[in-house]
């Protein structure tokens, strides 16, 4: 059984036997069932419900277990579990397989343009935290984590050298 989680907010439950190719299960509590045909390594074929998709895998997170499709030209975000992963959420387990992060490093040479956190922000991961000008181009630096901010180790207009540390997590 897998759940798949459609743009943040539909969930697909499906049951799926690659070796008939065949599916079936809910999505929004309504039953869909079909089957599905490989065509190459990213382009699939689902016939459910009597209706025709042609599925092309844009990008595959394999350590986050996400995926970016096209179906039928419409671009999707799917997050993915299988039962493994609904049992370590029901034993609330699930977040231990996150990385704790402890720094922000610069990841090249460059000049500290802006910082747009302070200390003692929350943050969450993927939110920007500063604004690094390396070989006349900005690069927006991410939040590898969820964490709170502990210390901000650089200030704007400063350069810095690779793997300096600029921001500290509590």
């Amino acid at each position: 059984m897998y759940s798949i989680t459609i743009n943040g907010n539909q969930t697909l439950k499906t049951n799926l036997n690659t070796s008939n190719k065949e599916f079936e299960g809910t999505l929004n509590d309504a039953i869909v069932k079909g089957n599905f045909e490989k065509i190459n390594p990213y382009q699939y074929h689902f016939l459910m419900n009597n209706k025709s998709y042609n599925v092309d895998v844009v990008k595959v997170n394999n350590e986050e277990k996400t995926l970016v499709v096209k179906i039928n030209s419409v671009k999707f975000n799917l997050q993915l579990k299988d039962k493994y992963d609904e049992l370590l959420h029901s034993l609330g387990l699930d977040n231990l397989a996150t990385k704790k992060v402890n720094d922000v490093k610069a990841p090249m040479p460059g000049m500290v343009l802006n910082i747009l956190v302070k200390e003692g922000d929350e943050v969450k991961k993927g939110d920007a935290l500063i604004i690094l000008e390396a070989m006349k181009m900005e690069n927006i630096l991410k939040s590898p984590s969820d964490g709170h901010i502990k210390k901000i180790a650089i200030n704007k207009g400063v350069a810095v050298e690779k793997n300096q540390i600029l921001i500290q997590f509590s």
